[in-house]
C-alpha cells in the first residue's frame, strides 16, 4: 500500500538564465505565481505504479477547486472515485458495499496534498534540495525536470517534476526508499472553469456502509 504525501509541482519560465540556484528560484517563483492565481483546474491523468513485483496503470479525470477541493474520477481499467470537500475525503468503488472515509487532516494518501495546489503553492517550503535534474530525460522534448524531497516524508527518496514551457504540469514521479515508484502524467488541462461545489461532495448510496480510515489508497 502506498503512503506518499506529495505536494507538487513546478513550471518553467521561457528565457530564464541558464544554470545555477538563481534559475531554480525563478522557476519555483513561476510555479507559485501561476497556480496561486488559479481558481480551478481540470485535467486528464494517468497514474502508474511499479514496486514489489506489482505494476499497474489507471487513468481518469482530476478536478481541483480552491480552497482545498478535489475529485479524482478513475475511469480505466475500473471505475473508482476519490473526492474531498477540503475537510472530509471518501474513496468508493461503485458496486462495493463499503465506502472509506477520512478527515483530511488525518489522511495519509499521495493524492490528498494536491488540494493545496491552488492558492497555497510554495515549492521552496514543500521540497528540500529543489534543483534542476539534467540527468533525467523528460517525457516530452522541450520540457524541464526538477527534483526535490518533500520535507516531511521520510519514506520518499525523491520527487521529479516535469514542467512545460507553457507553465503546466506534465508529469510527477515519486520514488520511495523501498524502490517503488508512482508516476502521474497530466494532459489537456483546463483552467478557471466554473465548477459547482456539489461536484466535491459525496453521499454513500443506500445500503453502502461507511468505514472510518486514514488510508484511502486504491
Amino acid at each position: 500500500m502506498r503512503k506518499v504525501s506529495l505536494l507538487l509541482l513546478a513550471l518553467v519560465l521561457l528565457g530564464l538564465p541558464a544554470g545555477g540556484q538563481e534559475r531554480v528560484d525563478q522557476i519555483a517563483s513561476a510555479v507559485d505565481d501561476h497556480y496561486n492565481h488559479l481558481r480551478s483546474l481540470v485535467t486528464q491523468f494517468t497514474e502508474s505504479y511499479r514496486g514489489a513485483g506489482v505494476s499497474r496503470q489507471e487513468s481518469g479525470t482530476l478536478w481541483l477547486k480552491r480552497p482545498g477541493k478535489m475529485r479524482w474520477e478513475y475511469q480505466q481499467p475500473r471505475v473508482k472515485l476519490f473526492v474531498s470537500d477540503g475537510k472530509t475525503a471518501y474513496f468508493y468503488v461503485p458496486g462495493e458495499r463499503q465506502v472509506r472515509k477520512a478527515e483530511v487532516k488525518n489522511l495519509d494518501d499521495l493524492r490528498s496534498p494536491l488540494r493545496y495546489l491552488l492558492g497555497k503553492t510554495k515549492l521552496r517550503r514543500e521540497f528540500a534540495g529543489l534543483s534542476l535534474a539534467p540527468d533525467q530525460q523528460p517525457a516530452t522534448a522541450g520540457d524541464l525536470v526538477l527534483r526535490g524531497v518533500p520535507r516531511s516524508m521520510e519514506q520518499v527518496q525523491e520527487v521529479l517534476l516535469e514542467i512545460t514551457p507553457e507553465h503546466r504540469i506534465r508529469r510527477i514521479v515519486v520514488r520511495e526508499v523501498d524502490g517503488s515508484e508512482t508516476e502521474f502524467a497530466f494532459a489537456d488541462p483546463q483552467e478557471n472553469l466554473s465548477l459547482p461545489d456539489a461536484r466535491f461532495k459525496f453521499s454513500p448510496p443506500p445500503g453502502v456502509e461507511t468505514i472510518e480510515s486514514t488510508d484511502l489508497a486504491p
